[in-house]
């Protein structure tokens, strides 16, 4: 995990690859009980919650495991040195299970009625990657 400061640039945070078992592990499922599995044996995968959320079964359990990869994912930036401000881009691919999930919630947020939510998500969304497309896109 990296904090970097270029110049006058708001400095820019990269999370750590995922571990390799947890990448095979992810490539292979293809339902919630596959995704659910992952997340049990790699809890602090911040790409198997975003997957979770992805195949879960209804909206709230949907929104739920995508709440959890955000939370986790703000403790694994914090980690890495950020304070709060910054960029954490799509572009550095380990730092896309964050973004998902962070999406994933906006997303979930604005379907369950969460309106202030969901755009507190949007913001975030596109202070920490200018470059974020509007809400319910993905780079």
């Amino acid at each position: 995990m990296s904090n970097v400061s270029i110049g006058s640039a708001p400095p820019e945070t990269i999370l750590d690859a995922e571990p390799a078992e947890v990448i095979v592990a992810l490539e292979a499922v293809t339902d919630r009980s596959g995704a659910a599995a992952v997340v049990a044996a790699h809890p602090r995968s911040l790409t198997a919650w975003a997957t979770l959320g992805d195949f879960g079964r209804d909206d709230v359990e949907r929104y739920a495991a995508y709440r959890v990869g955000y939370h986790r994912g703000l403790d694994q930036l914090r980690a890495s040195g950020w304070r709060g401000s910054g960029y954490v881009r799509w572009s550095q691919p380990t730092n896309r299970g964050f973004l998902r999930a962070l999406e994933g919630l906006r997303a979930l947020a604005e379907r369950l009625g969460e309106d202030d939510e969901a755009q507190r998500c949007a913001i975030f969304l596109r202070q920490l990657d200018p470059d974020w497309p509007s809400p319910g896109g993905t780079t």
